[in-house]
């Protein structure tokens, strides 16, 4: 049997015919012309922004919701509709889009305010001036473009964590210094506690609106992905039940839209590897498996200790099948941490971090935590499994060995 070069297979797979036909609406940066399921939220926000469209300061507004619930999407739409109307109205508005996430864009103060700055045209260098000098010449430009600015920080409780909220303090005080522009905040965030933690000023100055944006269900999801299925493959390649059973997996253990446009983007490469001409069941359950398993497993594996050892410790509370049914409470799982601890040589944290840890587990989707209310013993979080069933083993005995303990041991 003759070997084929990599040129020869790459030549092969030029020619091979594609299952796609616009792969660009299957990524996450693509904007529908018509975003689903969220009139509601896209026309709160419309109303809070459009004061822009006489001149005026609107409000700031943070935007909570889980992963692939709208929320950049939304913002963005609505934002481009603005800037449209904008030119007909002779309003000048200037939008400016930031990933908070993104490494030397937004890790420190001194790189953010640089990349708003050279938005406006100025250039900085990546490192150099002192932070006040480079505030001074964002102050500048801003006050110079005569504009209304609408600065759309994505992931904003990812900035805090690396510069702390001080910077959105002294962009809250900007407005009070400027005479011929103002700027707006629309800051957000998976994480719905992230306001709770801001200082009292920076938090009374900044959050003067809030949307939250709830998880699509299956048949939200099913019509999203009817939309992006029909923009992105040929006309008869995707099978009848494969947009279905891909909605109702995801609707049921997420609610995350973008997650679903990942899974079926994933069978049709995948389709297209096995030289196809359909996209079938077979090749969404692979794309299933593949995600899931490479999405839980890095995610888990790159945790902090203290995040492993609470997130082994809920483990543990939910084998029990009444704990499964009940879910189990911060306060249980505040018990078990503090022996594994002992067991492991790890420095117990105080309850409070770790719910905050519960939090950010919950945001990752690993578990599910529901804030409830207790009376006058305060409030607490009910927490049940996140993750697939067919995962959780794995996920445990990964844990066990980056712990070096297993259940056995707490007893």
């Amino acid at each position: 049997m003759v070997k084929l070069k990599l040129s020869d297979k790459l030549r092969e797979f030029v020619k091979q015919d594609s299952v796609f036909k616009d792969k660009k609406s299957m990524q996450a940066s693509y904007i529908p012309d018509e975003i689903e399921h969220r009139d509601e939220q896209i026309n709160q926000i419309a109303e809070i922004l459009s004061p822009a469209l006489k001149s005026e300061k609107p409000s700031n507004v943070f935007i909570y919701g889980k992963t692939g619930t709208g929320k950049t999407l939304s913002v963005k739409y609505t934002a481009d509709e603005i800037l449209s109307v904008s030119k007909e109205a002779g309003a000048s508005v200037k939008v400016i889009y930031i990933n908070c996430k993104l490494k030397k864009v937004a890790d420190t103060e001194y790189r953010l305010i640089a990349e708003i700055a050279r938005e406006f045209g100025k250039v900085i260098p990546p490192t150099g001036l002192p932070t006040d000098e480079v505030y001074k010449i964002f102050f500048k430009a801003l006050e110079d473009a005569h504009v209304v600015l609408m600065l759309i920080l994505d992931e904003i409780d990812q900035l805090v964590k690396k510069v702390g909220d001080g910077i959105l303090y002294n962009l809250t005080r900007i407005n009070s210094e400027l005479s011929n522009s103002q700027i707006s905040i629309i800051g957000i965030s998976n994480d719905l506690m992230f306001a709770n933690h801001l200082d009292p000023r920076v938090k009374s100055s900044l959050t003067e609106e809030e949307l939250i944006f709830p998880p699509y269900n299956a048949i939200q999801i099913q019509d999203i992905l009817k939309k992006r299925s029909d923009l992105a493959f040929k006309e008869n390649v995707v099978d009848a039940g494969v947009i279905p059973k891909c909605s109702a997996y995801v609707a049921r253990d997420y609610g995350d839209a973008r997650r679903a446009i990942d899974l079926l983007r994933v069978a049709g490469e995948l389709a297209e590897r096995s030289k196809s001409p359909k996209v079938t069941l077979d090749h969404l359950d692979e794309a299933e498996n593949k995600i899931e398993k490479d999405r839980v497993v890095d995610v888990v594996k790159t945790q902090p200790k203290q995040h492993q050892a609470t997130l082994f410790s809920i483990f543990s509370l939910l084998q029990d099948e009444s704990h499964k049914k009940k879910g189990v409470f911060t306060g249980d799982v505040y018990s078990v941490y503090k022996d594994l601890c002992s067991k492991v040589g790890l420095r117990p944290i105080t309850q409070r971090r770790l719910s905050d840890i519960v939090g950010e587990l919950d945001m990752l989707g690993l578990i599910n935590a529901k804030v409830i209310s207790k009376g006058r013993h305060g409030r607490t979080r009910e927490i049940h499994m996140g993750v697939p069933t067919h995962l959780i083993d794995k996920i445990y005995s990964m844990l066990s060995k980056e712990l070096d303990i297993t259940i056995a041991d707490l007893d």
